[in-house]
């Protein structure tokens, strides 16, 4: 190598070193600070219990609030008829804050909609993430723009900002007229249409709500939009006095929304206690299954006190196979202490789901992964109800039936190469 070549190498070599200096390395790969629960004097509260509501209330930073109709809604076929139905009906205001976006028929059908409900009156304002939309042209922002959409980026990605390029707005909410929300795993992509049976049409599970619980989410957007465009928005369209009341029932619910932060996030917190509170079932479904060794030893202290505890992710046809080697690296301490594994087979699983002893449910945009649990901005919805949680419940039960079973035996006979595979992919879960 010659001295030129030297120079180039060692200042290359410097630029990334003053970079990760003024960033901070290990803020870059950090992981999660919750190790495990502690209780004084009396045990933490069942699940089905107020209490225990009370409780991940002041934990988790939420407030879970009675009045609410909540929905699942299975796959593309089940959430983009339902959801182009309520924009079209939008009367006065659709805000939408979306993480993943790529051209095709969703966002064609979506532009349509949009465009056409700006030129009605409506106004419409859209959030997007800038990694997450990257593959979107510049040509469909500026069309939706002409037709009278307010289309806003979110953290993009500089130099001299450098140290938020990891943190992404892995958010899905889409909010009309403050009275009709959504939340999930779908993006703005023509994957996630079909039936979640046939390769190539991913399976999903999300959510449509009424109630209260969409003004949580509204404000999810508002603080997004702050953020972005320095405007801070507030007001009677956005946040309707009459929705505040809710509906007759009890279907208690609340967004979960999870920022990055030097401590403990909200997101680890919520995650930690709803497996420390599970006394029967935990059914747990997560596209990008990648716990670190704390989450993993709640895991399997939940199954060890008698738990159901089972978990459903990707198979072979998971979109990323760097993170299904790296969470398959640590599947054998699992599976020895009891807990059930299944893999789905049909296409890619990627729905984040639990429902904890037939009550506690959760839909949203989490993965189980440090990436979701300290790096990203998150929403999930959450419910305590036995209504909704037994909805959750037969979901789960019907996936089983699309996937497959990991034996402990047949697992520890997995070649080397496969080992030798997830063993490599291991040394990168602070980073996935």
């Amino acid at each position: 190598m010659n001295r030129a070549a030297i120079v180039v190498l060692l200042a290359v070599v410097g630029v990334i070193v003053v970079l990760l200096a003024l960033v901070g390395l290990l803020y870059l790969t950090r992981g999660t600070p919750v190790e495990g629960l502690r209780t004084f004097q009396r045990p933490i509260p069942a699940t089905s219990d107020s209490a225990f509501r009370a409780t991940m209330e002041v934990v988790g930073k939420m407030q879970l609030v009675n009045g609410n109709e909540l929905e699942l809604l299975v796959n593309g076929d089940e959430t983009y008829p339902r959801l182009w139905e309520d924009l079209r009906s939008a009367r006065r205001l659709i805000t939408l804050q979306m993480y993943y976006c790529r051209p095709g028929a969703v966002a064609d059908t979506l532009k349509s909609i949009l465009v056409e409900r700006a030129r009605a009156g409506v106004r419409v304002l859209f959030l997007h993430d800038a990694f997450g939309s990257q593959d979107l042209p510049d040509e469909y922002f500026d069309e939706l723009r002409e037709g009278g959409v307010e289309a806003a980026v979110f953290r993009p990605v500089h130099w001299y900002s450098i140290d938020k390029a990891s943190h992404r707005s892995h958010i899905r909410v889409v909010v009309v007229d403050g009275a009709i929300g959504y939340t999930g795993g779908f993006g703005i992509d023509d994957k996630w249409l079909g039936n979640g049976l046939t390769d190539g049409q991913w399976r999903e599970t999300n959510a449509r709500f009424r109630g209260p619980v969409v003004l949580q989410h509204q404000a999810t957007f508002v603080a997004g939009w702050a953020e972005a465009t320095g405007q801070l928005l507030a007001g009677e369209l956005l946040f309707p006095s009459e929705e505040f009341a809710g509906r007759e029932g009890e279907h208690f619910a609340s967004l979960m929304h999870a920022a990055p932060t030097i401590g403990s996030t909200s997101a680890e917190r919520f995650l930690a206690l709803s497996i420390a509170a599970a006394q029967r079932t935990l059914y747990i479904t997560n596209a990008y299954f990648v716990p670190d060794d704390d989450f993993r030893r709640l895991l399997v202290q939940a199954a060890q006190r008698g738990v159901d505890v089972r978990l459903l992710t990707a198979g072979d046809k998971t979109d990323v196979p760097l993170t299904r080697f790296a969470g398959r690296a640590r599947y054998e301490e699992l599976l020895e202490a009891g807990v059930r594994i299944w893999e789905y087979q049909p296409s890619m699983m990627h729905a984040k789901t639990f429902v904890v002893d037939g009550v506690w449910s959760s839909v949203g945009t989490m993965n189980f992964d440090t990436r979701s649990l300290a790096f990203n901005d998150e929403t999930n919805l959450v419910a305590h109800d036995v209504e909704f949680g037994a909805r959750m419940d037969s979901l789960f039960v019907a996936d089983l039936e699309h996937s497959r079973e990991l034996g402990l035996d047949d697992f520890r006979g997995r070649s080397w190469r496969e080992k030798l595979r997830e063993s490599f992919a291991m040394m990168l879960t602070r980073i996935l």
